[in-house]
């Protein structure tokens, strides 16, 4: 196949090219930035937890006036949830993983705010917390019994706050290739705690200070009032967590029916929920992405019936003058690949520009290189087949017919 003639036709239909081209370039920018963010919308929806997900129960609740002793009603909630069957463990909780509402503050080695270097998820619980959420201890060890402090009381600074669990990637954070177990962490107050344990993964409830925070997390030991924490844990066997649910209300409704029950919740409707968004987006971006290729194929099919039509004359003399069905097919997928090299050239440069402002305007991660040659791949593709149709209709034009038609 030579490639000056297929060249010097498409200098004659400048106009015609040069909007596919156009076309192509356009697709390839936007499906490789398009692919790009929906892997890592994927990416982020698959991130772990940390937690035992198939186990957890949510139960949000809060209190109806000011005359009742959270503390004592608490205490008789976290009885009659455990007496539930299939309840294996409970805690009263500040908040949980993807749950969005998040207490945060600032940690570090030392009490200088220049010290304080990292933004983490503060953990709070009543006992069995741990043992509630599943997560995986790795060193040290749990909370002791004594340990444990009343949330009113290291409010008025009558009892304070001694030991601290964090997680890995808090620890690799603070304590880089050495065990941080035993080493003191500023995170409340002017005096450190002491850090008793680490645990492999406890994921923030959201993601308001950056994805480049999401590992730090840390989780005290303090009893919190359903009024205050407003979330009870309940760990189940997981063939009973419908049945646990159902039996939730007439639990806590027996402790005290002055109370507002806002969810019942699975965790896997809880990271539903928190995901909606970035679900919602990585289907529209899918439909843009397929719309565009669509019209991108269609156009290809499009030019190429009309390019058949207008070179009906021509291909017949070319038949006649002996070349093959076979030639004139190839023609046409030469031309067609010519056409999008060149759409895939512009379009890859355009895919790093838009890549660059999604970057300065959305804190979006830079377009890894193995997604243009993807794409590239693709719209190759998807231009041999748009032209297929009608490069296979101009090579059954009999000779002697095409030669007739002017």
């Amino acid at each position: 196949m030579h490639f000056l003639p297929i060249l010097s036709t498409l200098r004659r239909h400048r106009t015609a090219a040069a909007l596919i081209v156009l076309e192509i370039a356009v697709t390839c920018a936007i499906v490789c930035n398009a692919v790009f963010l929906i892997r890592e919308r994927l990416q982020r929806m698959d991130r772990a937890s940390g937690i035992a997900e198939d186990e957890i129960v949510r139960v949000q609740l809060t209190g109806i006036g000011k005359g009742a002793d959270a503390a004592s009603i608490t205490r008789q909630d976290l009885v009659a949830l455990r007496e539930i069957p299939g309840v294996k463990y409970v805690a009263a909780v500040n908040m949980i993983p993807f749950g969005n509402s998040s207490w945060n503050t600032s940690i570090g080695k030392t009490n200088e705010e220049a010290g304080r270097p990292i933004n983490a998820g503060m953990y709070m619980g009543t006992e069995d917390m741990l043992e509630t959420l599943g997560v995986r201890l790795v060193a040290g060890r749990d909370f002791t019994p004594e340990e444990y402090v009343d949330f009113d009381d290291v409010q008025t600074n009558k009892a304070k706050i001694s030991s601290v669990i964090i997680t890995r990637g808090t620890a690799e954070k603070l304590y880089p290739g050495e065990s941080a177990v035993g080493k003191p962490l500023y995170a409340i107050g002017s005096e450190p705690q002491t850090i008793v344990g680490v645990i492999d993964q406890l994921a923030r409830p959201n993601e308001v200070n950056g994805t480049a925070f999401a590992p730090y997390s840390f989780v005290v030991p303090v009893h919190l009032t359903f009024k205050l924490g407003g979330n009870y844990l309940l760990r189940v066997d997981p063939a009973r967590k419908g049945e646990v649910i159902k039996a939730v209300d007439a639990a806590l409704d027996r402790v005290d029916p002055n109370r507002i029950l806002l969810a019942r919740q699975t965790f896997a409707e809880v990271r539903r929920e928190f995901f909606k968004q970035d679900r919602a987006m990585a289907f529209l971006l899918v439909g843009v992405s397929l719309a565009l290729l669509v019209i991108t194929a269609l156009g290809v099919v499009g030019l190429a019936s009309f390019w058949v039509q207008q070179r009906t004359r021509q291909i017949g003399i070319r038949r006649a003058l002996g070349a093959t069905k076979g030639d004139i097919l190839r023609y046409f997928q030469a031309e067609n690949f010519i056409l999008a090299t060149l759409g895939i050239i512009v379009g890859m440069a355009l895919a790093y520009g838009i890549n660059l402002w999604l970057m300065g305007k959305y804190q979006v991660p830079r377009l890894p290189w193995q997604f243009l040659p993807i794409g590239a791949l693709v719209l190759w593709g998807l231009g041999q087949i748009a032209v297929l149709g009608p490069a296979l209709r101009a090579s059954m034009i009999p000779p002697a017919t095409a030669t007739r038609s002017v």
